[in-house]
């Protein structure tokens, strides 16, 4: 495997860190054969996974990402064309923050960048800032919106949170440098295919119960008719000759293991950190869809 240096800018929920070697073992059995790789993620998210391909498979020779929160899709574009403009502002925030020396100023701050966030009327360079210093200051490190789309997550009680990171962004730039970023809709992301294209698909995940749901990433909601929507996608996908992966919670009552019925469910172990009950976080199984049989899995044994 070869050596990682480039990483995921913001903590996200759902991210997939600690998945992508299972995911690895998921991927078209020859896929590392495969040619002039286009390479998509319609819901990027905190890039785990994107991070992890363009730098383990150089066969991908041009990588589609997209994400509904115009916020996030903002920050990749600032690390992509403006790195050291970022990296500067960072210095100056981080400075700000270390300088306080009580929690109640800290948290006097923390709320004073958040209401400044919620503009909505900040330079792509002050909003990326704002978002990197709210996720990394933020309890647990959330991205939360209300229905309003305004960022509501509380305090964290950080006393000095790694802001700036100078290596990690001018890493994540090079990375990022051919990398084409939409904000909208995902599926303004399929013209973009074209020969050998792997699509991953990583949506907000479907709750396990009434009280576990965490799809809040963006205003609008994410529901089961969200969910057959974007299963009448991969169809589009499987219809155009293209291959494709998808990522969800394992509801048991079986939602996806019908919907997704014509094609392959794999289960994988994630560890879940984020729960108000300490107690209901741990290991859980998600499912992994994709609509090709062979897999390096299958191929290895």
């Amino acid at each position: 495997m070869k050596t990682m240096k480039a990483k995921p800018f913001v903590k996200w929920v759902g991210g997939k860190t600690q998945l992508i070697e299972q995911l690895e073992t998921l991927l078209p059995a020859d896929f590392d054969q495969w040619e002039n790789v286009t390479y998509i993620e319609p819901f990027v998210g905190g890039g785990a996974m994107l991070f992890y391909m363009l730098q383990q498979h150089s066969n991908i020779k041009s990588a589609i990402i997209n994400d509904i929160n115009q916020d996030l899709t903002t920050c990749y574009k600032v690390v992509r064309d403006t790195p050291s403009a970022l990296v500067e502002s960072l210095k100056e925030i981080q400075n700000e923050y270390y300088a306080l020396r009580t929690e109640e100023t800290r948290k006097e701050y923390f709320l004073r960048m958040r209401d400044e966030f919620n503009t909505k009327s900040l330079d792509p360079i002050r909003n990326t800032t704002l978002f990197f210093f709210l996720n990394r200051t933020c309890f647990n490190g959330l991205f939360r919106v209300n229905k309003s789309g305004l960022f509501n997550v509380p305090f964290g009680k950080y006393e000095t949170p790694m802001i700036c990171d100078p290596n990690s962004v001018y890493a994540d730039s090079e990375l990022l440098q051919n990398v084409e970023i939409l904000t909208g809709d995902y599926q303004q992301t399929l013209p973009f295919a074209k020969g050998n294209t792997l699509f991953y698909f990583d949506p907000p995940y479907r709750p396990l119960s009434n009280t576990s749901s965490f799809n809040d990433y963006s205003k609008e909601p994410f529901n089961d008719l969200a969910q057959r929507r974007l299963k009448d996608f991969c169809d589009k996908v499987q219809k155009a000759g293209y291959k494709f992966m998808l990522s969800n919670s394992d509801c048991k009552d079986m939602f996806f293991d019908d919907l997704y019925l014509q094609y392959i469910i794999d289960r994988v172990w994630a560890a879940r950190s984020v729960n108000a009950n300490p107690n209901k976080r741990g290991k859980l199984q998600e499912i992994l869809v994709h609509n090709y049989s062979e897999t390096k899995l299958k191929h290895a044994i």
